[in-house]
């Protein structure tokens, strides 16, 4: 009896130990995953899926300093503010990390779009802060660098 109670409080621990290393998988795919569905609404001005991703107190500071709310960004999808060619991460670029309820997405963006009449095309490397709330995973902070020199 003794060795059957051990192996089962073994196995318990095991399984115990293994449990956060499986939800902070299941956390890493889910979060990557918001976030090539957070670009993909930003490239289709998709307002809905946005204010969704987005979090209330949501903040957004490009490499030049300027900064953008949650509400600037829902109006310029709404108003289609930037016509978006090109808006994907760059593939195999993307890196989630998760520490408890926080997790932090970094990759390499590249962009084409139209903007007042004016063609942009740019390579950067953003990271984004998602947080976990009773609602699930947001998007609460958002950095961007500057764009990344034309490749020779």
């Amino acid at each position: 009896m003794t060795t059957i109670r051990s192996s089962t409080i073994a196995a318990a621990l095991v399984l115990a130990a293994m449990s956060p290393l499986a939800a902070a998988t299941d956390d890493v795919s889910i979060v990557a995953a918001l976030d090539t569905t957070y670009q993909e609404a930003v490239k289709k001005n998709d307002a809905a899926t946005m204010d969704r991703i987005l979090h209330d107190d949501f903040v957004l500071v490009l490499g030049d300093g300027r900064t953008y709310r949650k509400a600037d960004l829902i109006n310029d999808a709404r108003t289609s503010r930037f016509a978006y060619e090109l808006q994907d991460e760059e593939a195999g670029s993307q890196t989630v990390r998760v520490w408890g309820d926080t997790a932090v997405v970094t990759a390499k963006l590249l962009l084409k779009y139209e903007h007042n009449g004016k063609q942009f095309e740019r390579k950067l490397w953003f990271s984004d802060t998602y947080v976990r709330t009773p609602q699930g995973w947001r998007y609460v902070f958002g950095q961007a660098s500057l764009p990344l020199p034309r490749e020779s």
